[in-house]
């Protein structure tokens, strides 16, 4: 009885830190949802609450020693619909609908560009920083765009969402904070 106990305790911490990722991806897909209803500005709470439980996915996973590379995979999907996705459709729903394909085109290069971001933080050796912008960075300032929308033409927020597309694929180092 006592290693039964034992033994599923152990593997759920083991899976905590998946679990926690879980929770990031369905914060971000609420918040899509939310954005679809027309209710953009609940979304950002979920977004911010996205990227407060990705901060702590791998600090728990590091702290139970439970990193693997499902884990790893299963974190990147997450954070391209919840930075990725999520804030690209809440910028384009708020403020670039009337822009046609140049606003359209500014959303598809940033999630491409996150995806891209993405996989090539999956195949590299990770040296203690990061090369370009990390997506939940990226997610998060486009996410905070959506307060100065009032203020701003379209073709601002175009240039804002590339120049966020361009520093995720750069190859600007970053120190990991």
């Amino acid at each position: 009885m006592f290693s039964s106990r034992y033994f599923n305790y152990t593997k759920l911490k083991s899976q905590l830190a998946n679990i926690i990722t879980l929770f990031n991806l369905s914060l971000g897909i609420i918040a899509i949802l939310l954005v679809l209803q027309g209710h953009a500005h609940m979304s950002l709470m979920f977004i911010f609450f996205a990227a407060l439980f990705d901060r702590f996915d791998g600090m728990v996973a590091r702290h139970y020693q439970a990193e693997s590379a499902f884990g790893k995979e299963l974190d990147s999907l997450s954070d391209l619909v919840s930075f990725g996705v999520a804030p690209a459709i809440l910028l384009y729903d708020t403020a670039l609908t009337d822009t046609m394909w140049i606003g359209l085109s500014a959303v598809i290069f940033y999630i491409l560009a996150g995806a891209v971001r993405l996989a090539r933080y999956n195949v590299e050796e990770f040296d203690g920083s990061y090369y370009g912008l990390p997506i939940t960075a990226a997610g998060v300032l486009l996410t905070l765009s959506y307060f100065v929308v009032p203020y701003l033409i379209a073709p601002y927020i175009v240039i804002y969402m590339c120049v966020l597309a361009w520093l995720m694929v750069s190859r600007i180092r970053i120190a990991k904070v």
